[in-house]
């Protein structure tokens, strides 16, 4: 037996989709607006994970460039035929809209790390989609989405015969569900004579759950369980929330285990707030006598503490899979990093940053951040610029997305004292200044500004704790702070008027708005993440 320990994967890794395949086992999830798309982990004991790489190409043309925050990649969907992997998703291109402009896209690989065939578009009815084999036929899983006035968005789920080859529908699309409450994120299994239909139920915050249905034949008629296999939303002392989007799979010795999403929520005078996002986590699962699956020990909790029917091995090496300094664990919004504004060969050691558009963009960001996998946790980079306009600037940031944000910019300012006159003191000198500043929906606040050398070499840093965020940077040795406290937990799901699906980052940001050439070097970054206490 091996004791595994919730979330197993950390920060912001929801939506995941699993699979085994002889001794190993894969985990999918979402990525969104996020480059690497679709990153991929594995386990051979489902206690430890390693990354194992992402569908490079799953985004045609590889640029997510005007896709809002939260929009992107979601839920992706990993299969196994016996021969090859099979992966679906859908690109969402608008959020908080009726209509989603959702794209389903089907792709193919013989190794989970290789190369991915180019993306085929299938049928598109929604987001969540979802493949199914069965005795050489595959089923394109989705939800119905009804966009019109009066429409039900979350309208059923469907199902669709694709032919093998051509991915062309093999026959019409057939309803097989629909629930008084929202259902979404369809996976079928097949045990025994029965197809069992796994749904993501109530939407993905703190009402989610996982629903189940089933029936005799892959196009129904199902039954829906009269309780749910999964949730967290009748017990808010429960330390991981939000579970749901499960999926099944079988050990080898007949074992099952379900994997989900689940949250680790700080509490704020607000409410619980889930600034590391949605993570995966894995619960063990029998049959009772009538047949439904049920969570081994009881009731539908998630638990943090699950033992499973696997050997225990030892860690794997965590930079086993490389995609070079700029890769992984690295991620750029809309974007792979690319060498005509991130470069790290020019200095050794360095991450040379070239300035484009402002951290509100959707379009241009010259943004590398790493996800934040604990409430407490601690960044850190020695930033080497010399910024001569306040259109320029570089810095450190707690990032969640272009409405939600904490920065601690090197960059340039008028004398003290002085209005801010756009260019007026240029000639007369300015000041180098370290600004910080914290975005918040619709409102953007400058904290504090602290003066600096210009062109010396400053180290900026930020600790979190909870929901508090401190920023500070070193002098003569010592850390000095910069303005007050912040609230960390605005970087949530939970904050906020507007949907938001993704987790808090920490990364290195560069802004040159007017010429497009400032650069600023990055070195000595660090992102040390505690486990909790």
């Amino acid at each position: 037996m091996t004791l595994l320990h919730n979330p197993v994967v950390r920060g912001f890794a929801p939506d995941p989709s699993m699979v085994r395949v002889g001794d190993w086992y894969y985990a999918a999830t979402s990525s969104f607006e996020w480059f690497p798309t679709i990153p991929i982990h594995r386990s051979r004991d489902l206690a430890h994970w390693e990354y194992a790489g992402h569908v490079r190409g799953a985004v045609l043309g590889e640029s997510l460039a005007g896709v809002p925050d939260s929009g992107g990649i979601w839920a992706p969907s990993l299969s196994w035929d016996g021969e090859r992997f099979w992966m679906t998703y859908s690109i969402v291109r608008s959020v908080g809209t009726p209509y989603f402009d959702a794209d389903t896209y089907v792709t193919t690989a013989t190794d989970i790390g290789g190369k991915w065939t180019v993306p085929q578009r299938v049928l598109s009815h929604g987001f969540d989609p979802a493949l199914f084999h069965d005795e050489g036929r595959l089923w394109l899983l989705n939800l119905q989405n009804d966009h019109r006035p009066g429409g039900r968005r979350f309208a059923g789920i469907v199902a669709t015969e694709l032919d093998r080859s051509t991915l062309a529908p093999a026959g019409p699309t057939q309803l097989l569900l629909q629930h008084e409450q929202l259902v979404e994120g369809p996976k079928l299994v097949r045990r025994g004579d029965w197809y069992y239909l796994l749904l993501a139920e109530g939407g993905t915050g703190f009402e989610h759950g996982v629903l189940v249905a089933r029936g005799r034949t892959v196009t129904g008629p199902y039954e829906v369980d009269d309780r749910p296999l999964l949730t967290s939303r009748d017990d808010p002392s429960v330390p991981l929330q939000k579970a749901g989007h499960g999926e099944l799979v079988e050990l080898p010795g007949g074992d099952w285990v379900l994997s989900h999403l689940a949250a680790r929520p700080v509490a704020t005078p607000a409410g619980p707030r889930c600034t590391l996002g949605r993570e995966t986590a894995i619960q063990a699962v029998t049959w009772d006598a009538e047949g439904w699956p049920r969570l081994r020990d009881g009731g539908w909790h998630p638990a943090v503490e699950v033992a499973v029917s696997t050997h225990p091995v030892a860690p794997h090496d965590q930079v086993a899979y490389s995609e070079g300094p700029l890769g992984w664990p690295w991620n750029g919004p809309r974007g792979y990093p690319d060498p005509s504004w991130a470069d790290a060969s020019s200095r050794p050691g360095w991450i040379r940053l070239r300035g484009r558009h402002g951290p509100e963009s959707r379009w241009a960001h010259s943004l590398l951040a790493r996800r934040i996998t604990e409430h407490r946790a601690e960044a850190e980079v020695t930033v080497e610029a010399r910024p001569s306009t306040f259109t320029q600037a570089a810095g450190l940031v707690l990032w969640y997305g272009a409405e939600a944000y904490l920065s601690l910019d090197l960059t340039w300012a008028e004398p003290e004292g002085a209005g801010q006159h756009g260019q007026q003191w240029r000639d007369g000198g300015g000041r180098t200044v370290l600004r910080l500043v914290e975005r918040d929906e619709d409102v953007t606040r400058e904290v504090a500004v602290v003066e600096v050398e210009f062109g010396a070499p400053v180290t900026l840093g930020a600790t979190v704790d909870g929901a508090d965020a401190r920023f500070w940077y070193v002098r003569d040795g010592e850390r000095v702070p910069v303005g007050p406290v912040l609230d960390f937990s605005h970087l949530s799901d939970d904050h906020g008027s507007r949907l938001r699906f993704t987790g808090a980052m920490a990364g290195i940001l560069a802004v040159d708005l007017v010429g497009a050439e400032f650069t600023a070097d990055f070195g000595g970054f660090r992102l040390e993440c505690a486990p909790p206490r």
